[in-house]
């Protein structure tokens, strides 16, 4: 079977399974007398029979919801029946971003193994989950969806019978009333415990599984590339997956994030390592059953035995009495009752395991012991598992990254100053050389503003608290539960510098952790060469990383760039800002670990991950690397095991390769200047549009933002201040709402007029860009993240929204602005990227078309709504009741929408 064969064959597969749902859940609504709706389901009936009059608006939004989400659970799941395919039938070098297609490319590029295995000890690869408000499904219904994923993939079983079959069927219709019953979107806010929650269950329940499979695959890909196997016997010899949270730690606009609440995230992160760790344990027991009348026994670990059992006292030697004659049993029980110490608060004066390298250690005295008797197999089944799950995971689980505004910080700052009775203490009003003289001299002495005991009020007393919420933390267990300290918004040297006082003032001056400056908009992005540079040298910066790796964190912002430039603008100086900040590292004996903040969604970043990677500055990656995952995000890429094991594959074998390039010139640099062209065309035709004098009433009503700010999806305020500019609006329901409207504005406006540009100005460099998208990785990417989001623009949605503006002049001024780039930038893409759409795109033209099938109708409702929703709250006769019943309506309709689209920004 060829490829093409296999896409195709996956294609009709996607629909088959599809309709299989769609008609077990028409037959479910059939049952509960849900007939008006079972006979106006889109797909299995005929849309000219489905009118407004014959249906009951609510239920049947939500059966679209679900619908939809049925669909997306159908390709997940045959996304990883298609990689099943591509291994069976071709080889498994050609799935892409995988461990083989990987080490396939370092054998093609005659990079050996040795080189390989030295960079692959060194990387670290960090995912950062995040709870920005972009996913809005319940808790509840995830779990539905979990369980309905656990039965497709029985279905797929060819040794089914007949009549296990029909109970597949039976309990997917189960599982589909039990969601039709529960509802799907929250009628309050979600707390900050629920979205915490939702991130711990794939910290426990997934995560530590999928490491297990991730670990085999490129163990199974190395010796498949002809590579010694030997070379891959230790686990230190593996890259290090280790995950990171924002949800507790960033309080960025989100007044709900207290220093109470990180304390206690801290805390419940620190238990659920323990207790993964403790599971690991229980399993190893029962497998270490040797007998020492069997298996001879190393004299030094008997010892080792005999002094544990001491160390735990009467409990210890309870154990050794229940396992006599096993040796490695005895001592695997009493680590569990170490461990369980370690668990229990109320036996801290018992021994117990404080730091996981306690544990760690242990584990590698089995591990020798067993090396001595020929128990390799045992090693690599049994204990390698539980070291690489304390090495990843420790007893910390995932890093809290603490994340907060440089405007806020001022704030703290200026109160504190206020408080120490400075004459001048407005710091928010100082001049960067005035901050810089402050800071410098500040910075010089180890003496604190405050007093013990000092109270103080407003942005200091937050700061000055959840500071000292870490430091207590790190007193107890350890800095290693404790991710970077992120700066939002950092526009100077000085932004970065404040947070060195507030270390200095709850005595966390001297720990190793990481302060990353956020580069958001475009202007901040191209500053970013001085402020990184003027760190670097800082005489702050070089005592701290002496005797350890100069390793130094910079996170980039995708969604701000975005609003602030337009997407082509804000790729384009991300990519330079990457290759400039690397040669300015470099410079100053640094290594860079950029953090990228990436949104689910294209025009915040989001995309393949591996492609996504391979996109990046040769040289930018040096085996550290750090990304968000959020919102749907999560749930798409890791709500099931195996789809969750590719995606870590694909960001650990994607890092590899991408450090393992050791260009140290990029051979597409003869063609910045015409991206740098490129990128200031767009740029200008996106301005035209945002800084137009009627852009932001022309926004508020041809989009459902209105609708958004009222939502209950996720727990953040939709803005960071209150204010109502563009600036203050979050980038993530500035995203939602234009592809709610089907405009996806925020994924390629601008780039129509560049091209027609480009086209006119220098039809050669117009030709070069054709050559471009085939050669380079990076323009490749982004021309065909482009194009996806023009295939997902609805022409005939986009003009029924325009029609609820109330000045139709600039309606239709705005409007056709846009759809004239729309149509540009359709036709031009076409002939950069070579050959028709339809017939390039095939599969996501098939995905759009059944997709549309349930969305045209939804969309018809959105906009009946809206006109009535915005109509009731102008005329100011809306009862609450009617008012929260019409709210609730719109928020199902957005969700819907949202599994349609899949996209919620």
């Amino acid at each position: 079977m060829t490829i093409d064969e296999l896409g195709e064959q996956s294609i009709r597969k996607n629909k088959a399974d599809f309709y299989y749902l769609i008609e077990a859940f028409q037959e479910v609504l059939l049952a509960l007398g849900e007939e008006g709706i079972a006979k106006t389901m889109p797909w299995v009936n005929e849309p000219s029979k489905i009118s407004p009059e014959q249906i009951e608006t609510e239920k049947f939004i939500q059966a679209l919801s679900i619908s939809f989400q049925l669909l997306n659970l159908i390709d997940e799941n045959n996304a990883t029946h298609h990689r099943r395919k591509l291994e069976n039938h071709l080889s498994p070098d050609r799935i892409k971003g995988s461990w083989a297609e990987t080490l396939k490319h370092f054998n093609d590029e005659d990079i050996h193994a040795s080189d390989v295995l030295k960079e692959l000890e060194k990387m670290r690869v960090r995912p950062v989950l995040t709870a920005h408000p972009t996913e809005a499904k319940r808790v509840t219904v995830l779990e539905i969806q979990r369980e309905l994923y656990k039965l497709l993939v029985r279905r797929e079983n060819p040794n089914l019978s007949v009549s296990e079959k029909d109970k597949v069927r039976k309990d997917i219709m189960s599982l589909l009333e039990r969601w039709w019953r529960t509802g799907d979107i929250y009628l309050e806010k979600p707390r900050l415990e629920d979205e915490r929650n939702n991130i711990l269950h794939y910290f426990k329940n997934v995560f530590p599984r999928a490491l297990d499979l991730v670990d085999n695959k490129l163990s199974y890909a190395w010796d498949k590339a002809g590579f010694d196997s030997d070379q891959l016997k230790e686990a230190s010899h593996y890259p290090v997956l280790e995950f990171g949270s924002w949800v507790g730690g960033d309080r960025d606009g989100h007044p709900f994030v207290t220093p109470d609440f990180t304390k206690e995230t801290l805390g419940v992160h620190r238990q659920l390592a323990l207790q993964i760790h403790l599971e690991s344990l229980k399993s190893l027991v029962k497998q270490l059953s040797f007998s020492e009348n069997l298996v001879g026994v190393p004299e030094w670990f008997d010892q080792k035995l005999k002094d544990f059992s001491d160390e735990m006292g009467v409990a210890g030697k309870k154990i050794l009495k229940r396992n006599i004659g096993e040796p490695w049993r005895q001592f695997t029980g009493l680590m569990i009752l170490k461990l369980k110490n370690s668990l229990n608060t109320k036996t801290l004066s018992k021994p117990q395991y404080v730091h996981a390298s306690e544990l760690l250690s242990d584990i590698e005295a089995i591990k020798k012991s067993l090396e001595e008797v020929n128990g390799d197999r045992t090693i690599r089944n049994c204990i390698f598992p539980i070291e690489r799950k304390l090495i990843c995971f420790g007893f910390h689980l995932a890093k809290l990254d603490i994340r907060q505004n440089s405007a806020y910080h001022e704030k703290a700052i200026s109160q504190i100053l206020k408080m120490a009775d400075f004459e001048d203490y407005d710091y928010g009003t100082w001049s960067e050389d005035k901050r810089m003289e402050f800071l410098n001299r500040e910075l010089q002495t180890s003496r604190p503003f405050l007093m013990p005991g000092f109270k103080c009020e407003g942005e200091s007393e937050q700061v000055i608290s959840y500071f000292k919420v870490i430091k207590d933390h790190v007193d107890a267990y350890g800095p290693d539960g404790i991710g970077s300290f992120i700066i939002s918004m950092t526009r100077s040297l000085s932004d970065i510098l404040v947070v060195f006082l507030f270390f200095r003032e709850v005595g966390l001056d001297h720990e190793p952790f990481q302060v990353a400056p956020l580069l958001e908009t475009i202007e901040d992005l191209e500053a970013g060469e001085h402020i990184i540079a003027d760190y670097l040298k800082h005489p702050i910066t070089q005592p701290r990383f002496e005797g350890k790796e100069k390793i130094q964190e910079v996170m980039l912002g995708y969604s701000d760039s975005n609003k602030d430039g337009g997407i082509l603008s804000s790729r384009w100086t991300i990519y330079k800002t990457e290759k400039i900040l690397t040669a300015v590292a470099k410079k100053h004996g640094f290594e860079l670990n950029f953090f990228h903040g990436r949104g689910g969604t294209i025009s915040r970043g989001g995309g393949k991950i591996h492609r996504f990677l391979h996109s990046m500055p040769p040289g930018s990656v040096s085996g550290q690397i750090k990304m968000t995952i959020q919102g749907e995000t999560i749930a798409n890429q890791y709500a099931n095991l195996l789809n969750a094991t590719y995606h870590l594959e694909m960001q650990l074998s994607g890092s590899a390769w991408q450090t393992l390039d050791k260009r140290s010139e990029d051979p597409h640099e003869f063609a910045y200047s015409i991206l740098d062209r490129l990128e200031e065309k767009s740029k200008k035709k996106y301005r035209s549009l945002i800084d137009h004098p009627q852009f932001i009433p022309f926004y508020r009503q041809v989009t459902p933002i209105d609708v958004l700010e009222e939502s209950k999806i996720g727990s953040r305020p939709s803005r960071r201040t209150g204010q109502t500019s563009l600036d203050d609006l979050r980038s993530i329901p500035w995203v939602f709402s234009w592809s709610q409207a089907r405009f996806n504005l925020t994924g390629w406006f601008g780039l129509g007029q560049s091209l027609k540009e480009i086209k006119e100005e220098t039809p050669e460099d117009f030709e070069k860009l054709k050559t471009l998208a085939e050669s380079w990785s990076f323009f490749k990417y982004l021309m065909i993240q482009l194009e996806t989001n023009l295939l997902g623009v609805d022409t005939e949605i986009v003009l029924a929204f325009k029609a609820l503006m109330e000045d139709q002049a600039v309606a239709a001024e705005l409007t056709d602005l846009v759809l004239a780039d729309y149509q540009l930038a359709l036709d031009l893409t076409d002939e950069v990227l070579g050959g028709h759409r339809e017939k390039r795109r095939f599969a996501k033209y098939e995905d759009n078309q059944l997709r549309n099938q349930g969305l045209a109708p939804l969309h018809q409702i959105q906009l009946d709504q809206i006109k009535q929703w915005r109509s009731a709250k102008a005329s100011d006769q809306q009862t609450e009741t009617s008012k929260q019943k019409s709210l609730h309506n719109q928020l199902l309709i957005v969700n819907a929408l949202a599994g349609g689209l899949k996209s919620t920004g």
